[in-house]
């Protein structure tokens, strides 16, 4: 199976369309640049879980190869990105 490109280009697009709308608080006591570098900090906090969502949603072939004795069997298999 594919990985689900278009969903995670639609996630991107969600979560940045999200920040784009966060607003400083400049009358706050809280220090500007910190209250932007925590609001960045979660944005890249949302992205690294898009992007790991899309890794697992991809599934890997595997060939599976046994030496040694005359018993030996190969084969293959499909697993889940874990």
């Amino acid at each position: 199976m594919p990985l689900a490109t278009s969903q995670l280009e639609e996630k991107i697009l969600e979560i940045l369309t999200e920040s784009s709308k966060i607003e400083v608080n400049t009358d706050s006591n809280t220090n500007n640049a910190t209250q932007s570098k925590n609001e960045r900090e979660k944005t890249a906090q949302k992205l690294a879980t898009a992007i790991e969502e899309f890794v697992k949603s991809g599934t890997v072939t595997t060939t599976v190869t046994t030496t040694g004795s005359a018993a030996a069997q190969t084969g293959t298999g499909t697993g889940y990105i874990m």
